[in-house]
């Protein structure tokens, strides 16, 4: 007589295993989906933390060869004494290896932790705050460039003949170095720039030049995704009756946020570059640029710093840079999906 198999609670086995509730099928299908979103939700964080060691440990690597490209250069230049001869095929083409020209990479991580004469305090730490400095100068320009980028691709958008007319302009000046233009933007700001009811100080025009920079690739791109959607789904929206503004904000913005996210990667970092440069040619004090300048006139005496300081300034790129990928993350979505950075 053959024996009766031992009952088995369902319930109780998709209690312990959610998927498997899931995949059984719950009497309560909003429970199923809850679920189902649950478990969604749990691999979606999964596939982040993976994407970010992954990258993480990418830089990581990539940070060590350079480390090791950089020494590895050094000690074959030293072993060849190329400070008296050139390298074998190249010639002269290459930098020289000696102190000077290439501070030993210890010593400019080491300078890092050291306290510079008539300070109190350490080198990491008198760049960090000259890197806030130079941050809020660019973060400034960066918000006046995207609204002026947006300003511009919105009626670029809306007027095709102005498009044809005025989009070469916006090319153009971009075309002039800006090294010519931050001491004519300084000048204008310290002489023309007193009609606003305040003050008209130098940092104000370290922005201007930031924004320079940050309002072409904002244009450019924004215009190109405004310009993005389908015919078909264009003609959707006027089979709705849809005026221009809300075919604007239901179809064309959210179109152009792959587009417009790349430009502000671009942007973002120049805008740093820019308020450097500004930095620069305006004697602002108190930033990153003016401490490169600084460290430049005395390199003779401590090339390691300027090794250090210009470090500096790409970690704020880097940082800046994160900062928008982060801001894509939310507003595109987790995957990135139609990302074109």
């Amino acid at each position: 007589m053959p024996t009766a198999e031992p009952a088995v609670d369902p319930t109780t086995d998709a209690a312990a295993d959610p998927a498997t509730h899931a995949s059984v099928g719950h009497g309560d299908p909003l429970v199923r989906d809850h679920l189902m979103r649950q478990r969604a939700a749990q691999q979606d964080r999964r596939d982040v933390m993976g994407r970010v060691v992954r990258r993480t440990v990418t830089f990581v690597v990539f940070l060590a060869l350079l480390a090791g490209l950089y020494t590895g250069y050094k000690a074959v230049g030293q072993a060849i004494d190329d400070d008296q001869k050139d390298w074998p095929v190249v010639g002269s083409m290459l930098p020289r290896s000696n102190d000077l020209n290439m501070p030993p990479l210890g010593e400019i991580i080491g300078q890092f932790g050291e306290v510079p004469g008539g300070r109190d305090r350490i080198y990491v730490l008198i760049l960090f705050d000259e890197a806030l400095f130079t941050l809020r100068e660019a973060f400034a320009g960066f918000v006046v460039g995207l609204v002026i980028g947006m300003a511009i691709a919105l009626v670029l958008a809306q007027w095709r003949r102005l498009e044809e007319g005025l989009l070469p302009f916006v090319i153009a000046s971009q075309t002039i170095p800006l090294i010519a233009i931050a001491p004519i933007v300084v000048i204008w700001g310290r002489k023309n720039f007193d009609v606003f009811p305040w003050e008209w100080q130098d940092w104000m025009s370290v922005s201007v030049i930031a924004t320079y920079l940050t309002f072409f690739p904002v244009a450019v791109n924004g215009l190109r995704g405004l310009q993005s959607p389908r015919p078909e789904n264009a003609e959707l929206m006027a089979s709705y009756a849809a005026n221009w503004g809300q075919t604007l904000w239901r179809l064309r913005l959210p179109a152009s946020l792959p587009y417009l996210f790349a430009a502000l990667k671009i942007a973002a970092t120049a805008s740093i570059v820019g308020a450097i440069v500004g930095e620069i040619s305006a004697g602002v004090e108190g930033g990153l640029g003016r401490r490169i300048l600084r460290e430049a006139f005395n390199y003779t005496t401590g090339p390691d710093r300027l090794f250090a300081s210009v470090l500096g300034a790409a970690a704020l790129g880097i940082f800046v840079f994160l900062v928008v990928s982060a801001a894509e993350r939310v507003v595109v979505g987790r995957h990135g999906e139609g990302s074109i950075s």
